[in-house]
């Protein structure tokens, strides 16, 4: 099982990576087409990645399930996938409003702030509690994220709100995911997720935004990259991963987003970091290290139902 774990954990230090990649391609994105009817596109395009992943797997896999565990399996898997994609869709919809009116380095660290509501909702709602060295790890990782994305004094404005309630919503996905990919096909519920957040998004671009083909053609190769990469394949992998890991790990694991964006934003657009940035992003290696250090008294872990 520690292997397992180890592979979940890696997968999601790779969804991170993936998605702090795609920070640049999205600030290109937005310079050619509106942000609901992008994220709309590129999540079509992540469902249709995620979809014929999960069709050629089904495939390939053998039936040796029952009838009733077969039933409440694929149960599981559209409601657990209609479920996360709500979540994600309010989460992304809020971030996006919120943004409007606040720094993106204090959007980014109110957003990362669900590395600490992941454990307190899961101690709330699960009665799953989680070690001291992890704990300690989140408390790095906070103070790590503090310094790679606030450069100005913290102070709440109108978009903090939204943002603090964005980063509830993303912790309730990063919780559903961990609930649902255990007891359903994590491939196919990440494609349903990713297709309920393009449909909604799609309605909401028509009624908001003007979407054109010129606009979809103008931003194809963001929209590309963000769809297959950062969408069908970022969120299918943290589906995978979260049938092995708990979500606490998860959620600080997930976290390193925000570091490789700043590192993504220095190689692919020549962006300068600064010292203050450099040590953030040391630190929250540091938390990253430290939550994969075997206690002797680790929590018993999660395994699939």
């Amino acid at each position: 099982m520690k292997n397992k774990q180890m592979f979940g954990n890696l997968l999601l230090i790779l969804g991170a990576f993936v998605w702090g990649m795609a920070f640049a391609f999205q600030r290109a994105g937005m310079e050619s087409i509106e942000p609901i009817t992008f994220t709309s596109a590129r999540m079509a395009l992540a469902a249709l990645a995620a979809g014929s992943a999960a069709l050629f797997l089904r495939k390939r896999a053998p039936e040796t399930e029952s009838p009733a565990r077969a039933k409440a399996r694929r149960r599981a898997t559209i409601i657990g996938g209609i479920v996360c994609g709500l979540f994600l869709t309010a989460a992304s919809i809020y971030q996006q409003t919120g943004i409007v009116t606040t720094s993106a380095g204090k959007a980014g660290f109110i957003t990362a702030l669900y590395i600490l509501l992941v454990p307190l909702l899961n101690l709330i709602l699960f009665r799953q509690r989680c070690g001291l060295h992890v704990w300690i790890a989140i408390a790095i990782g906070v103070a790590g994220m503090y310094l790679l994305c606030m450069k100005e004094d913290f102070t709440l404005a109108r978009g903090d709100i939204q943002l603090c309630i964005c980063a509830l919503l993303f912790s309730g996905q990063i919780l559903a995911c961990s609930y649902y990919s255990r007891r359903g096909d994590p491939v196919c519920i990440a494609a349903i997720q990713l297709l309920t957040v393009a449909v909604i998004s799609g309605v909401l671009a028509f009624v908001m935004e003007e979407p054109g083909w010129d606009k979809l053609r103008a931003a194809a190769v963001p929209i590309l990259y963000c769809g297959i990469m950062s969408g069908g394949v970022g969120y299918t992998l943290q589906m995978v991963a979260q049938r092995y890991t708990d979500p606490t790990v998860a959620s600080l694991l997930m976290s390193l987003e925000s570091v490789f964006a700043v590192l993504g934003g220095a190689l692919l657009l020549h962006e300068r970091m600064s010292g203050r940035e450099l040590l953030g992003c040391a630190i929250m290696f540091v938390a990253i290290i430290l939550v994969q250090i075997p206690m002797p008294k680790r929590d018993r872990a999660l395994s699939p139902e």
